[in-house]
C-alpha cells in the first residue's frame, strides 16, 4: 500500500505530457517485451532443430562418401574372390602343383601375369589402393613393387591369426595402423585395410586378399566440411581410426558414454564436454562395426542459423525504438500547445498580464488558447479600470483634505502678517512666516502634478527652518544632491514626510543630523534620507516593511493619523503614491537598527510620470 501511495504521489506531481508519454511507453513496451520473450523461446527450439538437421545433413554426406570408399575396398575383394580363373590359378599354385614340360616357365609366367592384369583391371578408375593376395604356400601377388613392402610380413601382424574364423564373404577390418609402404610413409602416415579369406574344397584356406587404403582418403571427406566440426571414425572398441586431427588417430574416444548402440539411423544429441555444450551426431557403418561421429560446439553449430534470427531480432528492436521515438515526437508535438499554455498561466500567476499564448486552431486546445488569451485581455482591461478608479478616489480624498481650509485665504493672511512683522524689525519671525508661506503655496498649486527635485529640496529646507524654530534643539540638514539629479521630475511632497518621520520618530525632536542625498545610477534616480537617531528593533522594522509591501491594502490614509499637518501624509502614503505613479518599477527600502539610526532609500525610474496619478 505504501508503494502504491508513493507511486500515486509521484505521478500526481508529474506533468500531463509526462504521464501521457509514460502511459504510451508502457502500453507499447510491455507487449513488445512479451513478444520478444515468446519469440526468443520459440526460436531456441527452431534453432536447435535447424542445427541438428544441418549436422545430420553433413553426417549423411560424409557417411555416403566414407561408405563408398569402404564399399570400393569390398568390391575389389569381391571381384578377386569371385573370379574363377584367378581362383583356379591361385588354388593350383597354393596346392604345390608345379608347372612341368618344356613350356612350364612360360605357363607359370603367363598365369602370374593374368592375375596381376586382373588386379590392375579391377582397380582402374578408382582411388589408389594397395591389393595383396597372399597364398598359404608363401606365394603372393601385389599391386605394388616388392621393394615397397614385403607382403610376407603380413603374417606377423597380431590380427592375422584371427582370419581363420572368416568364411565366405565375411570381412575383417583392420584398424588404422602406421603406413608400411615406403612411398606413402611421408605423406600418408596411417593406413586402413580389409581382409578376406580364399577357401577351396572342404572350406580349406588357400589364400588371403588384403585391400589397403591410406587413412587420408577417408580424412579427405572431412575436409570439405566446416572447420568447427570434428569428424571421426570410431571402431567397436571406441578407438579413433580416422580424424580431422591426425594426432588423435589411435587414441581412445574420450566420451564413450555418449556413444549409442549400432543403428543405421543418424542420431543427434546435445552433450556437455568440459563445461561446454556440443552437438554430437553419430551413425553406424553397418558392414564394418565402426561408427561415424561428429562433434560440433553448439554455439558454433547455431551461429549461422542464430545469426539469421538475431538479425530479425535486431530489426524488431530497431523498428520498436524508431516507432517509439516517432510516437514520443508526435506526443511532444501534440502536447506542445498544452505546455505553452501552462507556461503562460505560470507567468500570469507571477503577475505578468502582458504575456499571451497565441495558440490557435480548430481543435479543443486551439479554442482553449484563444479563450485564455481573451480572458487575459478582459482581466487587463478590468485592472486598468480599477486602477483609474482608485487613483481618482485617492485624488479626491487628498483634494477634500486640502479643501478643509481655504489655502488662498491663509496664504494672503500670512503674507500680511509677515509684512507687519518685518516693519517691526522681527526678521526671524518674518523668515518663519515666509517659509510657511512657501509651503502653503505648494499645497495650493493644483496645476502641478510633478516638480523638479531641486524645488522639492527647497520645500524640505523651508520645512526644516520652521521645525528648528519650534524645537529647543536644532537638527542639522545635510544635502548632497548631484547636479544631474536636480532637474529630475518627481511627484510633489515625497521628501517632506520622510524628513518629518526622521525628525519626529528617528530623532524624537532632539538634536541630530538628517542627511538627504540624490544621484542618478543606471537610468534610476536614487534618493536617500538618513538620520542618526535611535533607530528601531528588527520586529518594528519588519512590521514597517510588511506594511510597505502590502501596497493598496494597508496603506495609511490621511485621516487615519491623529496628528495634523504635513506629517499626516505619512510614510505609507508616500509609498502608495509612488507605486501608483511608477508601478512595480518603484522601490522603497528601509534599513535600521537599535541605536544605529534609520536609512530610507527610494529608487525612482527616470520615466515621464502621469500627473493624473499624483
Amino acid at each position: 500500500m505504501q508503494a502504491q501511495t508513493r507511486i500515486r504521489e509521484w505521478l500526481s506531481s508529474r506533468s500531463f505530457r509526462f504521464k501521457l508519454m509514460l502511459a504510451s511507453i508502457i502500453c507499447i513496451l510491455i507487449p513488445a517485451c512479451i513478444t520478444l520473450v515468446v519469440y526468443n523461446y520459440l526460436t531456441q527450439d527452431a534453432v536447435k532443430e535447424q542445427a541438428i538437421a544441418s549436422s545430420q545433413q553433413s553426417m549423411l554426406l560424409v557417411s555416403n562418401n566414407v561408405t563408398n570408399s569402404l564399399k570400393y575396398m569390398l568390391n575389389i575383394a569381391n571381384s578377386i574372390q569371385m573370379d574363377s580363373e584367378m581362383n583356379s590359378i591361385m588354388k593350383r599354385t597354393a596346392g604345390g602343383k608345379l608347372y612341368t614340360g618344356p613350356d612350364a616357365e612360360y605357363e607359370e609366367f603367363n598365369d602370374r601375369n593374368k592375375i596381376l592384369k586382373q588386379i590392375d583391371s579391377i582397380m582402374i578408375g578408382g582411388e589408389s589402393r594397395y591389393v595383396t593376395i597372399l597364398l598359404t604356400n608363401g606365394s603372393y601377388y601385389t599391386s605394388y613393387p616388392i621393394d615397397e613392402y614385403n607382403p610376407i610380413n603380413l603374417t606377423k601382424e597380431p590380427w592375422f591369426a584371427q582370419l581363420k574364423n572368416l568364411y565366405g564373404f565375411e570381412s575383417y577390418w583392420v584398424r588404422t595402423a602406421p603406413t608400411v609402404f615406403k612411398s606413402d610413409k611421408a605423406s600418408n602416415p596411417y593406413q586402413m585395410s580389409v581382409v578376406r579369406t580364399l577357401r577351396g574344397e572342404g572350406s580349406n584356406i588357400f589364400g588371403y586378399v588384403i585391400v589397403t587404403i591410406m587413412e587420408n582418403q577417408m580424412n579427405r571427406n572431412f575436409e570439405r566440411l566446416s572447420s568447427d566440426q570434428e569428424f571421426m571414425i570410431v571402431d567397436s572398441s571406441n578407438v579413433i581410426l580416422s580424424h580431422n586431427d591426425a594426432a588423435k588417430i589411435g587414441q581412445p574416444f574420450p566420451y564413450p558414454s555418449y556413444l549409442k548402440p549400432s543403428s543405421k539411423q543418424i542420431t543427434s544429441d546435445i552433450v556437455q564436454v568440459g563445461g561446454e555444450d556440443y552437438l554430437m551426431t553419430q551413425q553406424s557403418l553397418s558392414f564394418t562395426g565402426w561408427k561415424l561421429v561428429s562433434l560440433t560446439p553448439y554455439k558454433k553449430a547455431i551461429f549461422k542459423i542464430n545469426g539469421i534470427f538475431n538479425k530479425v531480432f535486431v530489426f524488431q528492436i530497431v523498428s520498436f525504438i524508431v516507432f517509439l521515438l516517432l510516437l514520443l515526437y508526435l506526443l511532444r508535438t501534440f502536447t506542445k500547445p498544452l505546455v505553452r499554455l501552462g507556461s503562460v498561466a505560470l507567468t500570469v500567476q507571477r503577475g505578468n498580464l502582458e504575456v499571451r499564448s497565441h495558440i490557435r486552431g480548430g481543435d479543443e486546445i486551439g479554442r482553449l488558447g484563444y479563450l485564455f488569451d481573451q480572458m487575459l485581455d478582459r482581466i487587463k482591461e478590468m485592472i486598468t479600470e480599477i486602477s483609474l478608479t482608485q487613483a481618482r478616489k485617492r485624488k479626491a480624498e487628498l483634494a477634500m483634505l486640502q479643501a478643509q481650509i481655504n489655502p488662498h485665504f491663509l496664504f494672503n493672511v500670512l503674507n500680511s502678517i509677515r509684512m507687519k512683522v518685518m516693519y517691526r524689525g522681527d526678521k526671524e519671525s518674518a523668515e518663519m512666516i515666509g517659509s510657511l508661506s512657501k509651503l502653503l503655496r505648494m499645497t495650493i498649486s493644483q496645476d502641478k502634478g510633478t516638480i523638479s527635485l531641486h524645488e522639492e529640496v527647497e520645500i524640505v529646507m523651508d520645512y526644516m527652518r520652521l521645525m528648528n524654530m519650534r524645537q529647543k534643539e536644532k537638527v542639522s540638514l545635510q544635502v548632497d544632491v548631484s547636479t544631474d539629479a536636480l532637474l529630475e521630475k518627481v511627484p510633489r511632497f515625497i521628501l517632506q514626510p520622510l524628513i518629518e518621520n526622521a525628525l519626529i520618530h528617528g530623532l524624537s525632536q532632539s538634536a541630530g543630523t538628517i542627511s538627504l542625498g540624490a544621484s542618478v545610477e543606471d537610468g534610476t534616480l536614487v534618493v536617500t534620507v538618513e538620520d542618526d537617531g535611535i533607530g528601531m528593533d528588527s520586529v518594528v522594522l519588519e512590521g514597517i516593511r510588511r506594511k510597505l509591501a502590502s501596497y493598496g491594502d494597508e496603506a495609511v490614509h490621511p485621516e487615519s493619523d491623529s496628528r495634523k499637518g504635513f506629517s499626516s501624509i505619512g510614510l505609507a502614503n508616500v509609498n502608495e503614491r509612488m507605486r501608483m505613479t511608477y508601478g512595480d518599477s518603484f522601490n522603497m527600502n528601509i534599513d535600521s537598527g537599535e541605536g544605529q539610526g534609520t536609512r530610507i532609500t527610494m529608487r525612482i525610474p527616470r520615466t515621464e510620470v502621469n500627473p493624473s496619478h499624483v
